[in-house]
């Protein structure tokens, strides 16, 4: 194929005429405030010097006042970050015109004005912010991160509404610092809270969001800037040398150590395999758009809740103690996405039963917890790289064996008949491979 088969780029509208569209076309307003200045590039809140963003989280149980308002804000944040992926969308196909984050709020300024849609004055500041949302969603999007942004459905997408500092009033309590009374806009009443743990005494949240999930709770997620103090340096004891492990992920053991340590796998899925699939036969016999449906449907959400709390606190506690123990962690950089990948052909009921069990196991958000607590803590994460061969590599004399099928548990060097349990030696391999890379930066 020559150059001239090549697809072209599409010309993008730009300057006067650009302008003359989104006024008499798309219905953005000018920018009549400020008009003779020229515009000045948002910048995203800076921290103060050694500092963090910590996110911590709460349950709270609303008023049906507080509920019905909150229901209305969930509903307002949907559907204008609907309307504002349609206008970006739109543009971009029928007139090749760029729209950003200040035009779908000029836009979000005519729809309050608008009669038909005057209900979203009765909203509070998050409607901006389900704005910025989508324009994150749009830069994710660009950079290859993300696929294109998808429209938000009820009873699908997650219920939530992000206020910033203007959108919520903190009353701490003298009594009890680090709580507090927590007061929304468009509200008279403060939230009930259950506070399981304190924030930072004397600090203001600098946003809250509030969600409400598939089985009906509500939680706030205050973030704050905390001052994280490092963990004191771990060392091989008798010598100087930093306290180093190899982790290897698995399924037969959820983690692996160097030292033969082995941490189960909860298997929750399949813990709970027969309650998930008696509600599944119990909701496909009611009718659709019944109540009853809905109360099935919420029974199956509480329970799928109660698995992912109960998979959260364990890799919580996981991760908090290997990070507490060891100076440096290296871990294999796994692409789950990779794995999971749908199967074909002959076998495919095996690899979906695999994939269920790799996802069951959460290695991602394993990873993700180490990553960002040797950060705060001031640890040290190596990612070896995936295709290194961890697990038939001898780790007495490193001649490297056949590939081993995941049924094999354990096998005999050929080099130097050494007997291997297949996750230890692997862990091993990769604690070796670390410190190697670590030298070397």
């Amino acid at each position: 194929m020559g150059e001239s088969a090549k697809r072209p780029k599409p010309e993008v509208v730009t300057g006067e005429e650009a302008e003359r569209i989104k006024r008499e076309t798309l219905g953005v307003g000018d920018r009549r405030k400020h008009h003779a200045r020229e515009a000045t590039r948002l910048t995203a809140h800076t921290k103060e010097p050694d500092t963090r963003h910590r996110l911590y989280r709460f349950r709270f149980y609303p008023t049906e006042e507080q509920a019905a308002q909150l229901e209305r804000t969930f509903g307002a944040c949907r559907w204008v970050y609907n309307e504002g992926l349609a206008l970006r969308s739109g543009a971009w196909e029928r007139h090749r015109v760029v729209v950003g984050f200040a035009e779908t709020c000029r836009a979000l300024t005519g729809w309050k004005r608008a009669e038909r849609t005057a209900w979203l004055r009765d909203v509070s500041t998050v409607l901006q912010q389900s704005l910025r949302h989508l324009d994150q969603a749009y830069g994710r999007f660009l950079k290859g991160r993300a696929k294109y942004p998808r429209r938000k459905r009820k009873g699908r997408s997650r219920d939530s509404a992000t206020y910033v500092r203007t959108g919520f009033r903190w009353v701490e309590d003298p009594g009890r610092p680090g709580t507090g009374l927590i007061t929304l806009a468009k509200q008279s009443e403060p939230l009930d809270v259950r506070w399981s743990r304190a924030l930072p005494a004397g600090v203001v949240p600098v946003r809250l969001s509030v969600t409400r999930d598939r089985a009906g709770r509500y939680f706030v997620s205050t973030l704050v800037e905390e001052r994280i103090a490092p963990l004191p340096a771990v060392f091989v004891p008798g010598t100087g040398a930093p306290k180093a492990v190899g982790l290897d992920l698995g399924l037969a053991s959820l983690v692996t150590l160097d030292d033969g340590s082995k941490f189960g796998h909860p298997r929750l899925l399949k813990q709970y395999a027969e309650r998930l699939a008696r509600l599944q036969r119990e909701l496909h016999r009611k009718v659709k758009g019944s109540k009853n449906r809905g109360k099935v449907r919420e029974k199956i959400a509480r329970l799928y809740a109660l698995i992912g709390d109960v998979r959260r606190d364990m890799l919580d506690q996981l991760t908090t103690r290997l990070v507490r123990e060891n100076q440096v962690l290296v871990v294999e950089d796994l692409s789950a996405a990779t794995l999971t990948r749908v199967a074909r052909g002959r076998g495919r009921r095996r690899k979906a039963k695999l994939n269920q069990a790799i996802l069951d196991a959460s290695w991602g958000e394993l990873v993700r917890q180490l990553r960002y607590k040797c950060e705060w803590y001031g640890r040290e994460l190596v990612m070896v790289d995936r295709f290194f061969p961890s697990t038939r590599r001898c780790s007495a004399c490193h001649v490297v064996g056949p590939r081993l099928d995941v049924s094999v548990r354990q096998w005999t060097c050929s080099g130097c008949g050494a007997l291997h349990d297949r996750d230890v030696n692997a862990a091993v391999n990769l604690r070796d491979e670390g410190l190697r890379l670590l030298s070397a930066t």
